[in-house]
């Protein structure tokens, strides 16, 4: 299992620069779009809610058959799908996390805020 880990600033350009990061360190194939997309909705909700001044940490353990990212941001608050209606233009990142990942959820860690992860099985790997 490999694990690495980045720190990102509060700024838009920093989704991008997270989803490049993971996505340059795991082989998943099939699965590396699903991963592009996850990992670009959770860093947009950590940017959302990191507070100013804070930076948010990205981290990805990749292994044979999984891969599990997580995004950590210092805000408050629980993480929870929403069901927007159909001229809302937010609420559908973690909507997408649940249809694309395997697995997804919350955990709490040191210090403030807490991390939003994803899993993704790669099947067929050897």
């Amino acid at each position: 299992m490999t694990t690495q880990s980045g720190m990102f600033a509060r700024s838009a350009r920093s989704v991008g620069k997270a989803r490049d990061f993971v996505v340059s360190r795991v082989c998943a194939g099939d699965r590396v779009d699903d991963i592009r997309v996850c990992v670009s909705e959770l860093a947009t909700n950590a940017l959302r809610h990191t507070p100013a001044g804070r930076l948010f940490l990205v981290r990805v353990d990749a292994q044979e058959h999984l891969v599990h990212v997580e995004v950590h941001d210092a805000g408050g608050g629980e993480p929870r799908v929403c069901s927007p209606a159909a001229t809302d233009d937010h609420g559908r990142g973690l909507l997408l996390v649940a249809a694309l990942a395997d697995d997804w959820g919350t955990s709490e860690r040191n210090g403030p805020g807490k991390a939003v992860w994803a899993t993704f099985k790669l099947p067929g790997r050897r």
